[in-house]
């Protein structure tokens, strides 16, 4: 299940496989979790797998199949395009067992449905949107649980993931241009993704691997949260109305060690896992402290794809052609936190870079902005409300279903946001030479 399907079977696999990891995040939760606290970066349980079933009636069972709604109320209930966030608690839900139900039913009926298609471009294209709204979901939802606190999900597998050696410095690059955006051959596309076009990329040196805890934590115990000089002034005004004095899941113990708290159990700093659920001014406001700077989005893919040699063609994944597996990337859950940022040598770049696809997002410097010629796909709201405001993350987490990943996509999010199992590598300040 780590490729892109491209056929009529595979897909009814993949979606098959998607349900199951939604399920997998919601497993072992208790009929009061699904009653969150009112917060703006969760939503009700009971919304947000109604909202995955009714996103694909919508598309598919209505969109292409031309067929009556099956929910009655979806529409009122579940479109996110109009029904606001803060509103989701006040609505009637369906309880937890009633919506499993319905969702069952409407897969049911897209799996029949497939049997017969015509397998046109446009069948391909709603189908796989289909498929990866519900993978961003499970997702988010695994964010759910280390957000409220909830007891973190069974382990999915056993990632082949010994610590390596630990690897250090910088990798250097040279001028270059970086076809960025999708190809019309691609078999999906998201729509800010569309299409290629050329950008070129000056000097520049990247860290071979993400920032650690250990790293952070040298920021924090030298005063980072206090010291004006190292936060932007929207980084600043943000640290102050949230009172932030620390990583969200933070906190010093009474002999004066810190401890992080992943999902429901508190452990110690690891000194080689990368720091996670760290929002864009964080990473900035570190990176000034260290004397560096977050990678634009342009960069980070320009390393992560570039061949070697140079003059090659560009790598859709960092290692290569070859889809990715527990051996390359930290992907799908296979354990439910980070693992040591020198694991898995066999996902480097060609120029050596680790750990760019999985583990955790990475932050970027780069506002998420359109690319040239874009226009929005059906489902304008996928990217169009959310250019200027949102800031681009690259790579994926442990969290992350594979067949999503590649090096072009592009990941988006407030700046604000600590939710996201997100973390970042830097960059050095100045040309490289």
């Amino acid at each position: 299940m780590n490729e892109v399907p491209t056929t009529p079977a595979s897909l009814a696999g993949a979606l098959q496989d998607s349900r199951r990891f939604l399920l997998h995040a919601v497993e072992g939760l208790r009929a009061e979790d699904w009653r969150v606290p009112r917060l703006p970066i969760v939503n009700p349980v009971a919304w947000e797998l109604g909202h995955v079933g009714w996103f694909q009636e919508r598309w598919i069972l209505r969109h292409l199949g031309g067929r009556a709604a099956l929910l009655s109320k979806g529409d009122l209930l579940y479109n996110s395009s109009e029904v606001h966030h803060h509103t989701r608690w006040d609505l009637e839900l369906p309880g937890p067992r009633a919506t499993l139900d319905t969702m069952d039913r409407i897969l049911e009926r897209v799996l029949e449905r497939l049997e017969s298609v015509e397998w046109t471009a446009e069948e391909k294209a709603f189908h796989l949107l289909a498929l990866f709204h519900e993978d961003m979901h499970g997702e988010a939802l695994i964010y759910l649980r280390q957000t409220l606190g909830y007891p973190g999900p069974r382990h999915r597998g056993t990632p082949q993931a010994p610590q390596g050696a630990e690897i250090e410095g910088d990798i250097a690059f040279p001028r270059g241009t970086l076809v960025a955006g999708a190809s019309p051959e691609e078999v999906f596309a998201f729509d800010n993704e569309q299409w290629a076009h050329e950008v070129e990329v000056q000097p520049f040196a990247l860290a071979r691997r993400p920032v650690t805890e250990a790293e952070f934590l040298e920021f924090l115990e030298d005063g980072g949260y206090t010291r004006r000089e190292f936060w932007s002034e929207p980084g600043w005004a943000w640290k102050q109305s949230e009172r932030a004095q620390h990583p969200v899941y933070w906190s010093r113990r009474s002999d004066k060690t810190w401890q992080v708290r992943r999902y429901d159990e508190w452990s110690p700093i690891g000194p080689r896992l990368p720091v996670v659920n760290v929002n864009a001014f964080e990473a900035e406001a570190w990176c000034r402290w260290a004397g560096r700077r977050l990678p634009t989005e342009t960069e980070w893919q320009y390393a992560a794809s570039l061949s070697a040699p140079s003059s090659g063609p560009p790598r859709r994944y960092p290692w290569g052609a070859e889809a990715p597996g527990p051996d390359r990337a930290h992907l799908d859950l296979e354990t439910p936190h980070p693992i040591s940022v020198d694991a898995l040598a066999l996902g480097d770049s060609a120029h050596g870079c680790r750990g760019m696809l999985g583990n955790v997002w990475e932050w970027t410097a780069s506002a998420f902005l359109p690319y040239p010629g874009f226009a929005p796909g059906a489902y304008a709201d996928y990217s169009l409300p959310w250019f200027e405001t949102h800031r681009v993350l690259r790579g994926g987490s442990f969290a992350t279903r594979s067949r999503l990943l590649h090096n072009g996509l592009r990941n988006f999010f407030l700046p604000e946001r600590r939710d996201v199992f997100a973390g970042f590598r830097s960059a050095a300040l100045g040309d490289p030479g």
